[in-house]
C-alpha cells in the first residue's frame, strides 16, 4: 500500500486576459502550494480488474461512479500504461468549491502515486502532460511548487518565491462558487505589468496592487464572501484575498489572531505557520 497527502493551493492574483476560441480563458495567477491536506491510499486489489475506489470524509461531491478525478487518473494510465487491478480509498479534507485545488491535486497524485507503485518510470514532465489532460490547474500539482500559471492554468514557470516567517488563515463559508459560472461573469483585461513583476514589492504593499478579477462579480452574488475578506483586514492581515474562483478567502498575517473562530462561527477555518516552499522529496 502507498499513503499520500495530495495538497491544496492558493492563488495569488488571478488575472482573466482573454477568452479562447476553445470555450476556456486564458489567465495569470501565481499557484501556492499549502500543507493543508487530503489522504489518498493505493494499493494492489485482488477483487478482479479495473479500479475499486471508494470516498470519505465531510466534503463529498455527488458524482457518477467513475467520475472522479482520482478514477479518471487511473483509466488515463491505465489506456496508456496499462496497469493491474487498484483499490484507492480518498478521505476528503481539502473544501470543495472553495477555490483551492483539491480535485485537481487528488488527481495528480493519483499519477504519482500510480507512477511509483506500478514501476512506470514516468518522469514529472510526462505526469505534467497526462495531468494537464484532466485540468487546466492538475499539472501544478506534479511538482507543487510556487509557479505562474499562464495559459489556461497549465503553462507553468516556477518562481522564487516564499511565505516563510508570515502565518496564513483561510476561511471557506458554507457556500461554494461554481467554476463555470465565474468565468461567465467575468470580463478579460490584459495589463501591462505581470504578476511576477508585483511580487517583488513587500508583501504589505500587495493588496494595493495584486487582485483576482473574480471577486467583483461573486462578490455582488455571495456577499458574505467579501465580508470574510474585510474582517480578515480587520483582523490584521497584510494581505486577504480570495483563492481561484472562490468560495475560500485567505489573509496572510505576520501573527495570527487569537479564537478567529468566534469571528467566522459557520465557515471552515485553517491556519498554519508553515508553507511549502521547496520539491517533496
Amino acid at each position: 500500500m502507498m499513503v499520500v497527502y495530495p495538497n491544496a493551493k492558493i492563488n495569488i492574483g488571478l488575472r482573466v486576459v482573454a477568452r479562447r476560441s476553445d470555450g476556456f480563458h486564458d489567465i495569470e495567477t501565481v499557484f501556492y502550494p499549502i500543507p493543508l491536506s487530503d489522504r489518498l491510499e493505493i494499493e494492489l486489489s485482488d477483487a478482479g480488474a479495473g479500479l475499486d475506489f471508494e470516498c470519505s470524509g465531510s466534503w463529498l461531491e455527488n458524482e457518477r461512479p467513475g467520475a472522479n478525478l482520482c478514477c479518471k487518473a487511473y483509466d488515463l494510465l491505465n489506456e496508456a500504461c496499462g496497469l493491474p487491478p487498484m483499490k484507492i480509498r480518498l478521505h476528503k479534507q481539502i473544501p470543495v468549491g472553495a477555490g483551492l485545488g483539491g480535485g485537481s491535486s487528488d488527481a495528480a497524485f493519483t499519477l504519482l502515486a500510480l507512477n511509483r507503485l506500478c514501476g512506470l518510470s514516468l518522469s514529472d514532465d510526462e505526469l505534467s502532460r497526462f495531468a494537464a489532460r484532466l485540468g487546466s490547474d492538475c499539472a501544478f500539482f506534479i511538482r507543487s511548487v510556487p509557479a505562474l500559471g499562464t495559459g489556461k492554468g497549465d503553462v507553468l514557470q516556477e518562481i522564487p518565491l516564499s511565505l516563510d516567517g508570515y502565518s496564513l488563515l483561510l476561511v471557506k463559508p458554507p457556500v461554494s462558487v461554481s467554476t463555470a459560472e465565474a468565468y461567465s461573469l467575468v470580463q478579460p483585461l490584459v495589463r501591462n505589468i505581470r504578476l511576477t513583476e508585483l511580487l517583488q514589492l513587500p508583501v504589505t504593499e500587495w493588496k494595493y496592487h495584486i487582485t483576482n478579477d473574480f471577486e467583483k462579480s461573486v462578490f455582488k452574488k455571495y456577499p458574505e464572501i467579501e465580508r470574510i475578506k474585510n474582517k480578515l483586514y480587520d483582523l490584521g492581515a497584510i494581505y486577504a484575498i480570495m483563492s481561484g474562483s472562490g468560495s475560500s478567502v485567505y489573509g496572510i498575517f505576520e501573527r495570527l489572531p487569537e479564537h478567529p473562530d468566534i469571528f467566522f462561527p459557520d465557515s471552515f477555518l485553517w491556519q498554519t505557520k508553515k508553507f511549502f516552499s521547496h520539491k517533496r522529496k
